[in-house]
């Protein structure tokens, strides 16, 4: 873990954020520092097919799991 300075601006932002989406303020920027990493990796996609992406990968890491 460790520690990334960002501008107050920007914390009220992830704060805000944060409250609206039932995150804690930490779990808010790590899904924006998350979605932002695949959003440059994966130019082509949309935010919608980033998440779908997201949850196929998390279904086959649980089915995986059960199956073991």
């Amino acid at each position: 873990m460790g520690i990334v300075k960002i501008s107050e601006e920007l914390h009220e932002e992830v704060r805000l954020a944060s409250q609206v989406m039932s995150r804690s303020i930490n779990s808010q920027a790590e899904f924006w520092l998350k979605i932002g990493r695949l959003a440059e990796q994966n130019q082509d996609k949309s935010f919608a097919e980033l998440i779908q992406i997201e949850l196929e990968q998390v279904r086959k890491k649980q089915h995986e799991a059960s199956h073991n």
